[in-house]
């Protein structure tokens, strides 16, 4: 049997409990033992994914923060407001809760600490079971592993490397490289692309994998082999999430 990816959650979800799971590395808030919201210092929240792609105006964002915020009914006030509809709120939330779900749920994460009856102001859009929360989390963990086993990859800055026989590089992954200047970690790449963190981490780890940048762990020594199968990728690295996602959706429709 595998174990919980947090005990404490598990827990929690069989009680039905509501309120909010702080760890280290991000919250969690749970209503009836239902995953609602998840944030993480590590991933670009829910407004920067709208604002930042210019689906919705910065501005736009902020009135319905001021206006909504202290009655947890900000994405209600969204949809209700004719600036988003259900289904693009509900996707976008769904990736913002799973990118910051897998950073609070990591490893060694230190203690772990909930608060009763606390909720979010973004209010409740699609609750999410515990399990498939962990099972999700686990799932991108091994799947970033398989690509370049070396986590310090994910939080420290990286850097482009330069040599003579560059590997070739998708449009997502060169967006990445262009901004791998030795300062940005993979989250700061993140927020200035946009994009959900989990899938810059992605292309951070088949970037060295590749030998394309350096990181704490490969700047004293040449990367192994590249496996054939890490070029081959598409500019989506998590269609699968998504195509899972919109089935649910679809399928409560």
């Amino acid at each position: 049997m595998t174990a919980a990816v947090s005990p404490m959650l598990v827990r929690l979800a069989a009680e039905r409990a509501t309120g909010a799971l702080l760890r280290d590395h991000g919250t969690l808030y749970l209503v009836e033992g239902q995953v609602v919201h998840a944030e993480s210092p590590a991933a670009p929240g829910i407004d920067v994914l709208l604002t930042s792609t210019g689906r919705l105006p910065a501005e736009d964002w902020q009135e319905a923060v001021d206006r909504a915020g202290t009655r947890g009914r900000v994405g209600r006030f969204l949809v209700d407001s004719g600036r988003l509809a259900d289904g693009e709120l509900e996707l976008c939330h769904l990736s913002a809760l799973f990118d910051a779900a897998f950073f609070a749920l990591a490893p060694g994460s230190g203690p772990t600490r909930f608060r009763y009856g606390a909720a979010h102001w973004l209010g409740r859009i699609r609750p999410v079971s515990a399990a498939v929360v962990e099972r999700e989390s686990r799932r991108r963990r091994q799947l970033l592993d398989d690509l370049w086993p070396y986590p310090d990859t994910d939080t420290a800055p990286v850097v482009r490397r330069t040599g003579p026989a560059e590997q070739p590089v998708t449009r997502r992954q060169r967006a990445v490289l262009d901004l791998a200047d030795g300062e940005r970690t993979p989250g700061d790449i993140a927020r200035a692309l946009g994009r959900p963190a989990f899938h810059t981490l992605i292309d951070v780890r088949r970037l060295a994998a590749a030998g394309t940048v350096a990181t704490p762990r490969d700047t004293q020594a040449p990367p192994p082999p590249v496996p054939a199968w890490v070029a081959r990728t598409g500019d989506d690295p998590d269609t699968a999430l998504l195509r899972r996602l919109r089935d649910a959706l679809e399928a409560s429709l």
